[in-house]
């Protein structure tokens, strides 16, 4: 993960915590009842998560209680437009640019000495079935401030009010408590400190619960899409509930998703495109055993890439070569069979969300469309960070160069 981090692929474009804003970390994880971290220096993403905690407690989603019940970290209005590295929702990183849109200045406002807790209430305490992930509708996000500031500063308002009432400023009871309550809060009278709760609505979504579901709203059919075999076992026996249930690797699932105008495939198009380029390398990639270059020098010179490619065993090569030669073949021959040329895998990594998806709905299908078939490195990095991460240790060393290369030519 060393060259990962370096290349700003891990942990990267976060904000750095140490002093006294470590502190106020650790007493918000008070709060959520999480024990404290014994670092003093770590940097946190746009929902609080920290990789290095997450590394020191051996434990991803640290900072939610359940599967149900997810929470975030406001500690610096710098969070804002960072990404969210581990979600366990697809919506999580539109929810945080929704509150720090909503409540910029009263983030700034409290973060100056304070810190907030954000909790994502889905009126659901605890997930029992997956069935249960449809009655998401609105979710409500709700704040807490560190030390109750807000708590706090409407009592000093009271005894300001208290003060300035009759004969009370010679009260030395009075006196006595503002200045205590100067002393230890500041001057709170005129600072917002107080965050409504923020209802948003949510329609097609993933989760992490329940080993991984997807639940799509939006299109002709209600489906649910479950990445856990046995939870899917399990669901489909209950037919109760009107909507269609399908686990990730179903060849008819990409059939139902192509009839509801959820994905498409333009194999002319996608057989020339820098995606398909990238899956084929990958799956060749898979398929090279004691290559004498580097997967650098191999993937980037269309010599060496053929050569070594030619070496392969002819099935090996009738698998990675089948898009092109079944293009170039239908050009002569309208009747011949895509299946005899084109592997499942192909078939379904070449496809793409529909055309006419709005940009959120299609990021999410993207996500789907990785979880089907994990063979294109930069679409796994974007959609999947946490599959990434697991692929990339098992991968050659240079091929991680290459990987590495490749991403951050994608993300200029």
């Amino acid at each position: 993960m060393k060259k990962l981090k370096e290349a700003g692929l891990f942990g990267g474009e976060l904000v750095p915590i140490s002093g006294s804003l470590a502190q106020r970390y650790n007493d918000c994880l008070a709060m959520l009842g999480v024990s404290p971290t014994s670092l003093t220096s770590f940097a946190i993403d746009a929902m609080g998560w920290s990789p290095e905690i997450a590394v020191e407690k051996e434990e991803n989603y640290y900072l939610n209680i359940g599967e149900a019940n997810t929470n975030a970290i406001i500690i610096s209005p710098e969070q804002r437009y960072k990404p969210v590295h581990i979600p366990s929702h697809s919506f999580d990183r539109d929810l945080m640019e929704a509150v720090f849109a909503a409540n910029s200045r009263v983030i700034r406002d409290i973060t100056k000495d304070s810190a907030i807790c954000v909790h994502i209430d889905q009126k659901i305490d605890a997930f029992y079935e997956p069935f249960d992930l449809l009655r998401y509708d609105t979710i409500t996000v709700t704040f807490q401030i560190l030390d109750q500031l807000d708590e706090k500063q409407a009592e000093q308002n009271e005894l300001i009010a208290a003060f300035q009432e009759g004969n009370n400023f010679i009260n030395r009871e009075i006196h006595k408590q503002l200045i205590t309550s100067a002393k230890t809060y500041g001057d709170l009278r005129h600072r917002k400190l107080h965050i409504d709760p923020l209802p948003l609505k949510v329609s097609s979504f993933y989760t992490r619960a329940f080993g991984g579901v997807f639940v799509l709203k939006d299109f002709m059919t209600d489906i649910m899409i479950f990445e856990d075999k046995a939870v899917f076992d399990k669901a489909i026996s209950d037919t109760g509930h009107e909507v269609a249930l399908f686990h990730k690797d179903h060849d008819e699932l990409i059939t139902q998703l192509a009839k509801d105008f959820v994905i498409e495939n333009d194999l002319k198009k996608a057989s020339k495109s820098k995606r398909f380029d990238r899956i084929k390398k990958h799956r060749f990639m898979n398929a090279s055993q004691n290559v004498e270059h580097s997967f650098v020098e191999i993937l980037d010179s269309h010599f060496l890439f053929k050569k070594y490619l030619t070496g392969l065993d002819l099935e090996t090569q009738k698998q990675l070569n089948g898009v092109e030669l079944f293009v170039q073949k239908s050009i002569i021959n309208k009747e011949i069979k895509q299946e005899d040329y084109i592997d499942t895998i192909y078939y379904k990594a070449l496809h793409q969300p529909h055309s006419s998806l709005e940009e959120e709905q299609a990021d999410l299908i993207w996500k789907l469309l990785i979880k089907i078939q994990p063979i294109d490195p930069l679409h796994l990095y974007w959609y999947d960070k946490a599959t990434f991460y697991k692929a990339y240790q098992t991968w050659p060393e240079t091929y991680q160069d290459w990987v590495i290369k490749g991403i951050l030519e994608e993300n200029e």
